[in-house]
């Protein structure tokens, strides 16, 4: 014998289905509770918070081919502003703006190097945070994701492959494109090749003369410096002998634009393990050239 309950109906549920929430990056429509958007795989954390500021969160790309080591440079940018708060103060928005700064510092301390960012857009580390810096008198609300460079790529060689990646770059206000120095100083011009590809479609994506990319500020980032003194002694110089055509690109396509030159490991040292064969791990942490980039950019924002 079955005992009789009396089920109260949640109609009202029903109404919150019924205003849709729109993506901040790509502007899709999406119910109240979804996680990811279902349209490019953005968060949807960051439009809820956006409702929230005073202030519409800016957005600067953080760019590079796979390797180039986005992960380890935001990671390690992240950390020293929360920890220097004289020159730039940081404050993270949202639990899930802390992740990419406690696994890469969290691998940096065990003598490793973070693993590759998955190419699935909602896998991605997205960071929201505020930042106060003294030659602004309103904090910035700004939101930077760490992007896969395969993904990065993938969309430079086939357009609308990752639709995230597109609706992201039109709403950015700067740019960091990290290159690596260790390969160019080698010889090995993927990195050259696959970054004079992405100016170009940056230079494409939003051609116009007055808000375009040809007017916000690039820095172009040589990683991996601490294994490269020439690039640490010049950085524009080394770009113009082993990186010429990036070089001639960005004279031609920015009118705001610097070469930096960033490490973080001091030394680093390479072990055979049982699968990955040889593996590059970094021996000691050794920041240098982090902040400048970022704050060159900072000042030259509209």
């Amino acid at each position: 014998m079955t005992k009789g309950v009396i089920v109260p109906l949640q109609s009202y549920r029903l109404a919150q289905y019924a205003v849709p929430v729109a993506c901040y990056i790509c502007e899709a429509q999406n119910t109240f509770d979804a996680e990811f958007c279902d349209h490019c795989g953005a968060p949807m954390a960051l439009a809820h918070q956006a409702t929230t500021q005073k202030m519409l969160p800016q957005m600067v790309a953080t760019m590079g081919a796979s390797g180039a080591g986005k992960t380890v440079y935001l990671g390690m940018l992240m950390d020293m502003l929360s920890r220097r708060p004289d020159r730039l103060q940081i404050l993270a928005r949202g639990a899930f703006s802390i992740t990419l700064q406690q696994m890469a510092i969290s691998a940096l301390s065990h003598c490793e190097f973070p693993e590759k960012t998955p190419n699935e857009p909602d896998r991605w580390n997205w960071v929201h945070c505020q930042i106060r810096h003294r030659k602004r008198r309103r904090p910035l609300e700004m939101i930077i994701p760490d992007m896969a460079g395969d993904a990065l790529l993938e969309e430079v060689d086939h357009p609308h492959s990752f639709r995230v990646i597109a609706s992201y770059l039109k709403k950015c206000v700067g740019a960091l494109v990290l290159v690596d120095a260790v390969q160019l100083r080698d010889g090995e011009l993927e990195n050259d090749y696959f970054t004079m590809k992405l100016i170009s479609y940056l230079g494409e994506l939003d051609d116009d003369p007055k808000r375009g990319w040809a007017k916000k500020p690039v820095a172009l980032v040589f990683t991996k410096a601490d294994q490269c003194e020439q690039c640490v002694a010049d950085p524009e110089q080394f770009a113009r002998t082993h990186a010429t055509g990036l070089w001639q690109q960005c004279r031609e396509r920015f009118r705001i634009h610097k070469f930096f030159a960033a490490g973080v490991a001091g030394a680093c040292a390479s072990r055979h393990t049982r699968g990955e064969g040889r593996v590059c791990v970094p021996l000691r942490v050794e920041p240098h050239g982090i902040i400048e980039p970022f704050e060159w950019v900072l000042e030259r924002m509209k």
